[in-house]
């Protein structure tokens, strides 16, 4: 059943402006309200097409009037804070889990609320060297996030599930993304990406799943339009190891000590060009893929971009150049090669 009033918090970044203004563009939707603390930036107010922007801090109790006035039936929270801009932790908390306790009690109190969809992310697995090879939804974490985003998120999700449990009438629909990335993303790991020299733990070669956001705007768009319960993983099709994806961006990797990730992750967090927390670090040592088979038999979605192609639509599209000319490269590893030869 298509939605007649639906309620978009996070419109002020880009999925939640992109995804009011592709659901704005269904005739069928009644209205679409943009809900956030701050103005959208110009191009992404222009994204946002016929839907309302509405200027308001889910964390203010504001924000259940403003459902209960508009008859919303329909709620996507994709405001959860992850890395998209530097922000305090402690403000960063407030925003994710303080704000998704007002959203939800919002929500239990409307009695025309219907269907919650919320964007979460797969860090909720964690990352660790006990890891399975492979994440599926029914999986726990072998060790919990304990900082950053990643928590709030395990925080959140329980949050959710609480209160799936009160209102047994309204469905839920929880997304577990993998980390986006493309020409438009500004996040930890882009960031990371364009760094002419890029730190990696000294024996380790993580393995990434990624996900291009226009498949990311594809789901949240199809579970805000459908009914489509569940807890689905969502992430594109095959992996890139660290190394490889470094390379393909042109960048020199510097391999460090296990010992030096914690005190490297504070220097970064100081910088403009990466923000990695300690998780974030682990998360570049270990790795984690999920599996997308309940996305695919039971959600009906399969990702048009596949790792490999949503990356390198990254470096293509930030026109990343490598750092060191590939011919200089290629001349130096004949070099190396033929000393070896003559060595033997």
């Amino acid at each position: 059943m298509v939605p007649n009033v639906v309620l978009v918090t996070g419109v002020s970044r880009f999925v939640g402006a992109h995804l009011a203004g592709r659901l704005a563009e269904n005739p069928a939707v009644g209205r679409v309200l943009g809900v956030d603390s701050e103005h959208p930036r110009r191009e992404l107010s222009h994204r946002m097409g016929r839907a309302e922007f509405v200027r308001a801090d889910i964390r203010n109790p504001l924000i259940a009037r403003i459902i209960s006035e508009a008859a919303v039936d329909t709620v996507v929270h994709a405001s959860s804070n992850t890395d998209e801009m530097p922000v305090a932790r402690a403000a960063m908390k407030e925003m994710n889990v303080l704000g998704t306790m007002r959203l939800l009690a919002a929500c239990q109190e409307s009695p025309h609320v219907r269907k919650l969809v919320v964007k979460s992310t797969s860090a909720v697995y964690g990352a660790s060297s006990r890891d399975p090879a492979v994440f599926d939804e029914e999986m726990a974490p072998k060790d919990l996030p304990s900082s950053g985003y990643a928590k709030d998120a395990v925080e959140v999700e329980g949050y959710v599930r609480g209160f799936g449990r009160r209102r047994p009438d309204v469905d839920v629909t929880l997304l577990r993304f993998t980390d986006l990335i493309g020409p438009r993303i500004d996040s930890v790991l882009t960031r990371y990406f364009s760094l002419p020299l890029v730190p990696t733990v000294f024996g380790h070669d993580a393995r990434l799943q990624l996900l291009h956001p226009e498949d990311a705007l594809a789901v949240l768009r199809r579970a805000a339009l459908e009914d489509l319960p569940g807890v689905f993983n969502v992430g594109a099709d095959g992996v890139l190891m660290l190394g490889q994806a470094i390379r393909r961006a042109g960048r020199i990797p510097v391999p460090i000590p296990g010992t030096m990730v914690s005190p490297l992750a504070g220097f970064f967090r100081g910088t403009n060009l990466a923000s990695l927390s300690a998780e974030q670090m682990r998360f570049l040592n270990f790795g984690r893929v999920v599996d997308t088979a309940k996305l695919r038999d039971r959600f009906g979605f399969a990702p048009r971009w596949t790792t490999r192609q949503a990356f390198d639509d990254f470096v293509h599209g930030r026109e990343l150049r490598p750092v060191i000319d590939p011919e200089t490269v290629e001349s130096a590893e004949r070099e190396i090669n033929r000393t070896i030869t003559r060595l033997r």
